[in-house]
């Protein structure tokens, strides 16, 4: 991606007297500047999206951490990433760079640029809080945030888009002629969401499952629901619109020759794999094996799959060729997210099947629809080659980032402080954590106030919340998979056997008064 900047502006000047060059300068900023702040924008989608997708308990929790997600990107990218993913790395230039720390010696003309990548980083860090979402710990959040956007994320970045990264250079063959055949990614399919899917995997996995989830007596999965459809659906409506300008303003430039006829084609093939990927997606979960529903949710992240897989090739592809791509991204879609549960790791958001899924598919589909260098069009050795620099370039991601995500996570498990307790992840963390429920508080019936208006019927006392870490203990008594112990219901062996009620310590069902947020009720 900077390669092509680079290049398109390494002929600019500034004199005030060149009028057409200042131009021409002045419109690919403003260009990099208004895609840059969709991008932005998809923060707020996916703020809905995932903020839908949780239960009302969580609601503030995930909302903060996509809030911060921001926040922490252009704290940590500023410091740091931008001078990783594209300054001067000397002889370590193929790896990583090591010019430009806070912006120092960066040319101003260059800001326009650092802008555009921050909010890429952003998007990295962002998919992985969908993963983890209703149970973990807010500090872990800050750290794994401040390591994806300030190191993992921009090695990766400098590999593949910086001008001497060794995914950029390549390698040239005796058998090509000396040709350069090199690995190719134009909006990120593999350094963006192949990055943020496998770290959001891990995270997942070093996680655990949320309480209920997955029923061992019973051998039986809960679908545990977000508490707002039309606040994910709003969510969705936001990231599609963002896709368009994560996309097309990968471009870089604008004022270059054929620049507006690579945009144009860009935008089309991300809106065509991303239809046909939601038609599919609503197709494939009407079938049993998937669900047996018309489902607005998975149509919703069925359309961003097909967006993601889309990105590595959509400035080559022939429009067919995107709907192709779509369609196969919802297969993996769906495949994926059903691979997940039969593993028992549990992804609210199914940030990994979209992802990764949808980000591993796109890479690969470059070599074989690329328009003059893909397998189906060209049919060479060198199409082989570049099918072997894209699996080359997908493995290679995947391991730095797996390695380094297994580290970040396994250590804040070892101090425990990756998971919250069990009894505020029962609770919610919108009040322990935060004391800002999203909703009035006689909406929380998922453990802080059980059965509320009954206990209000009865005579004073006193209710205490005490908190142990128990978030990783080995055994603990599995209470189902519902999380209203009020209505819960347990299959066993085939049937149906109502629970019975949890007492709870502290609670008298004689005569209640409960204090939430220091207020008498």
């Amino acid at each position: 991606m900077d390669v092509m900047y680079a290049a398109n502006t390494s002929n600019m000047t500034t004199e005030p007297g060149n009028n057409l060059s200042d131009l021409h300068s002045n419109l690919d900023t403003l260009f990099l500047l208004v895609c840059g702040m969709i991008v932005y924008f998809m923060q707020c989608g996916f703020a809905f999206l995932e903020a839908g997708a949780v239960r009302s308990k969580n609601t503030t929790n995930i909302l903060i951490k996509n809030v911060m997600d921001l926040f922490i990107s252009g704290v940590s990218y500023w410091l740091f990433g931008f001078a990783f993913a594209f300054g001067d790395g000397g002889e370590a230039d193929k790896f990583i760079g090591l010019k430009y720390f806070a912006s120092h010696s960066l040319p101003h003309r260059q800001y326009a640029m650092f802008f555009f990548q921050f909010t890429f980083a952003a998007t990295a860090s962002t998919i992985v809080s969908g993963a983890v979402a209703e149970r973990c710990e807010f500090v872990a959040y800050f750290v794994y945030s401040v390591f994806i956007t300030g190191f993992i994320y921009p090695v990766v970045t400098h590999w593949a888009w910086s001008s001497g990264g060794w995914l950029t250079v390549g390698d040239s063959y005796a058998a090509l002629n000396n040709e350069v055949v090199a690995y190719q990614d134009f909006a990120g399919s593999g350094v963006v969401h192949v990055l943020g899917g496998i770290a959001a995997l891990i995270g997942a996995i070093m996680l655990g499952p949320r309480l209920g989830r997955f029923h061992r007596s019973s051998n039986t999965v809960a679908t545990i629901r977000g508490h707002s459809v039309p606040i994910a659906a709003l969510g969705g409506f936001i990231l599609f619109f963002g896709f368009l300008a994560f996309n097309g303003g990968s471009q870089l430039t604008i004022s270059n020759s054929g620049d507006g006829e690579a945009l144009a084609r860009a935008v089309v093939n991300t809106v065509i794999s991303g239809s046909f990927a939601a038609f599919m997606s609503l197709i494939l979960n009407r079938l049993r094996v998937f669900g047996n529903t018309w489902s607005l949710l998975v149509t919703i992240n069925g359309a961003l799959t097909g967006m993601v897989a889309i990105c590595a090739g959509c400035n080559v592809y022939e429009p067919y060729a995107a709907c192709v791509v779509g369609l196969i991204a919802a297969i993996v879609f769906r495949t994926y997210s059903l691979l997940m549960i039969k593993l028992g790791i549990d992804d609210p958001l199914d940030a990994v099947a979209v992802h990764f899924g949808g980000g591993s598919w796109g890479l690969i589909a470059v070599a074989f629809f690329d328009s003059k260098e893909g397998i189906l069009y060209a049919g060479n050795l060198k199409s082989g080659y570049k099918l072997g620099w894209q699996c080359i370039g997908l493995a290679a991601i995947v391991a730095w980032t797996a390695s380094l995500s297994c580290l970040v996570f396994g250590l804040l498990r070892c101090f425990k402080i990756l998971r919250v307790p069990r009894e505020e992840e029962e609770k919610g963390l919108d009040i322990p954590k935060h004391n800002e429920p999203a909703y009035p508080v006689e909406a929380y019936g998922h453990g802080h106030i059980e059965r509320l208006i009954q206990i209000l019927e009865n005579n004073p006392t006193v209710v205490t919340q005490g908190f142990e870490n128990m978030a990783f203990e080995r055994e603990i008594t599995d209470k189902g998979p519902y999380e209203n112990p009020e209505s819960r219901h347990v299959v066993v062996n085939g049937s149906s056997e109502k629970a019975k009620p949890i007492d709870k310590p502290g609670i008298s069902h004689n005569g209640i008064t409960i204090t939430v947020n220091n207020t008498k009720l």
